[in-house]
């Protein structure tokens, strides 16, 4: 097997038909032998009957459906575990990614590289306010992060079989799978591409799901938060100090009354609290990282497949 394309679903039924055939068109004419892979991830609609439908027309489609919604990172997981490729493209369903673009990305991947990504040097149908946030995302998650991530790009990709080798060896349940790619290292370059809108239906991926996304980035590529949260309580314990300080100084050697009162006792009492709370919920967030990782339940449940059914990985 050539290449694998691993395509997450998640309710994309408007999406799916023009999807395959985009893939199959550019598949026939960079290789000979390839696989497509639907990770159908719990959809609402009729994606899956839709590509069981493909499945038996087409013995090049493969198909992976979950027993309940694990989410975007782990599907496109699920599709990498599946894939028997040399080397394999991650790409999402709602085509805002263009299918076309594999064929320069295996062009790359023919020189020598073993992760070819694509760089998103412009989106359409964005509004401002998203494109600031993506944008401002990216470059915090570089400040923070000790491994470099490449700005502005998905998990639109083509990434060699060793990769996935060594995908397989990190054992982590809040995947983001970026990074990881990233942290392995290799040789790698991108190609740039303009990002289309969405061809149909609604986006997936909620503000609370894009945040959720962000915190597993930053939290697993990166201590500086919990550092932040050392310096914050040097802060807090130096503040406090000179407060009594002042207090003492203005009783004992001014003869004056230190500062009293419902005003200042709230406003001490709120900020030194709204620090602690920061510093236990960054403490939290990698705390809940450790808790999942120990608890080794199954990262995915696999109802059925075009292969075996009824696993879970």
């Amino acid at each position: 097997m050539e290449i694998s394309v691993v395509v997450p679903i998640y309710n994309e039924e408007g999406n799916i038909p023009q999807m395959y055939e985009r893939l199959t068109k550019v598949l026939k004419e960079i290789c000979s032998s390839y696989e497509i892979i639907f990770v159908n991830d719990f959809s609402k609609d009729n994606s899956l009957s839709i590509i069981k439908d493909l499945s038996k027309k087409d013995n090049s489609v493969q198909y992976v459906s979950f027993s309940r919604n694990f989410g975007h990172q782990v599907a496109v997981s699920a599709g990498l575990d599946y894939s028997k490729g040399d080397a394999v493209a991650i790409i999402d369903g709602d085509l805002q990614d263009p299918p076309e673009l594999i064929k320069e990305m295996y062009a790359k991947y023919k020189e020598g590289y073993k992760v070819v990504y694509a760089k998103r040097s412009a989106r359409k149908g964005v509004n401002i306010f998203k494109k600031a946030a993506y944008k401002l995302f990216y470059r915090i998650l570089d400040k923070l992060t000790d491994v470099k991530i490449p700005l502005d790009t998905g998990d639109f990709r083509l990434i060699d079989r060793v990769i996935i080798n060594h995908l397989k060896q990190m054992p982590e349940r809040n995947k983001f799978l970026r990074g990881q790619i990233a942290w392995i290292g290799y040789k790698q370059t991108c190609v740039e591409y303009v990002r289309d809108p969405r061809f149909s239906g609604k986006t997936g991926y909620s503000f609370s799901k894009l945040m959720k996304l962000a915190i597993d980035g930053i939290t697993g590529f990166s201590s500086r938060p919990l550092k932040f949260a050392s310096n914050m309580g040097i802060v807090v314990s130096v503040f406090s100090f000179c407060i009594i300080v002042y207090a003492l100084i203005s009783h004992y050697l001014l003869h004056t009354p230190p500062l009293r009162g419902w005003t200042s006792v709230i406003i001490s009492v709120s900020f030194i609290g709204g620090v602690q709370l920061i510093t236990i919920g960054i403490i939290g967030e990698y705390i809940s990282r450790i808790n999942n990782d120990v608890r080794k339940r199954p990262l995915y449940i696999v109802e059925e497949s075009s292969g075996e059914e009824n696993k879970s990985f």
